[in-house]
């Protein structure tokens, strides 16, 4: 009886260790990265966190700040609303409300918790709807692979109209392009990838019955029903309208943002479209990195696009830079934590309304 007793609480003690690794995987490694890449930023003896609050106090027009939040809940309406037709194309019909409140609540659960608010507003809309959760959430990878496409689609329109500042930064350094190149065209990589992928779909076709092959299998053929419904779908117009509407959103949300600061704003006059792209692509590539929100990431990344084009430009400095980016990055999330605050507010009012 003891040693039953003994194998129980071992096999507890290793489970509560894998949950606990799990647990650190998730949400303490983007923690870590998101606090690191700020002690960075801020590891500079010329960064001032006072002087950052006297030029925020001296240079930042808040009306455009207004305006840029506006048009970035705005994104999220459309988002909304696209995603909206893809559900309906699955039988799903969730009212347009509940899929507003579902995706304020996304990004602010990802403030709190990287990655999961997908999962928390999959969860939301297949309960309210008694709708498969694999079905609903293979919907909601589609909506951000079209994402991913988006963002992708601008990197290469990016490289027109700022080619010549891309180059020569990535240039100098010791030839940070030729390295890059030959990364990317490195038969390493590539034998890797193949040898993977001839691994996996061997696995598969020899042991189809073992169960968490058939798991993987039940997974991806929910996700793939949500995934596909983009091709035949009806209302795919619309759905490639509010495509352009949310994204058009995010970018009159920065443009808005770099005109509230006399300096950015002079970047601006000076290299229209450019700079603006540029920034927009290598903030929208740093949300990808695990982090709180983009918190750490994204002023690196904002930072660093408006050091391309800071050249001529006095006092748009790499100090001037982060300031822009930290207030810019400061308002947001307060802005997620209202958000969060009126999301979750509005579900338990509804629940108990009920």
């Amino acid at each position: 009886m003891d040693g039953k007793t003994d194998d129980n609480s071992l096999l507890s003690s290793g489970t509560a260790k894998k949950r606990l690794g799990s647990y650190l995987l998730k949400y303490g490694v983007p923690l870590v990265i998101s606090v690191g890449l700020c002690w960075l930023l801020f590891h500079n003896e010329d960064i001032n966190p006072a002087k950052m609050w006297n030029i925020i106090r001296r240079d930042c027009d808040f009306r455009w700040i207004g305006l840029n939040i506006f048009f970035g809940i705005m994104a999220q309406v459309f988002r909304a609303a696209r995603w909206q037709i893809q559900l309906r194309a699955l039988g799903i019909r969730p009212s347009f409300g509940q899929l507003v409140l579902s995706i304020l609540g996304t990004y602010s659960v990802n403030l709190v918790f990287p990655r999961l608010g997908e999962v928390w507003r999959t969860g939301y809309i297949a309960n309210r709807e008694k709708a498969p959760f694999t079905t609903v959430f293979g919907s909601m990878v589609a909506d951000r692979l079209a994402d991913t496409v988006a963002v992708f689609i601008l990197l290469l329109l990016t490289f027109i109209p700022a080619g010549t500042q891309l180059k020569a930064y990535l240039g100098q350094d010791g030839g940070m392009l030729s390295k890059l190149l030959d990364l990317l065209g490195s038969p390493l990589l590539w034998g890797a990838f193949i040898a993977t992928l001839v691994v996996c779909i061997w696995l598969f076709v020899r042991y189809p019955e073992q169960k968490i092959i058939k798991r993987i299998k039940g997974i991806w053929s929910g996700l793939w029903k949500g995934f596909a419904v983009i091709v035949k779908m009806r209302g795919k117009g619309l759905w490639l309208c509010y495509t352009v509407l949310l994204w058009g959103s995010y970018i009159t949300a920065l443009y808005c943002a770099f005109l509230s600061f006399p300096l950015t704003a002079e970047m601006m006059a000076r290299y229209g479209i450019a700079a603006l792209a540029v920034c927009f692509v290598f903030t929208s590539i740093s949300m990808g990195v695990p982090s709180n929100g983009g918190i750490g990431p994204y002023q690196w990344a904002m930072m660093f696009g408006i050091t391309l084009f800071s050249s001529g430009i006095s006092g748009l400095t790499r100090e001037y830079a982060l300031t822009f980016a930290n207030m810019l990055m400061g308002v947001q999330t307060l802005v997620l934590i209202m958000q969060g605050l009126l999301t979750f507010g509005c579900i338990a009012l509804s629940k108990r309304h009920k």
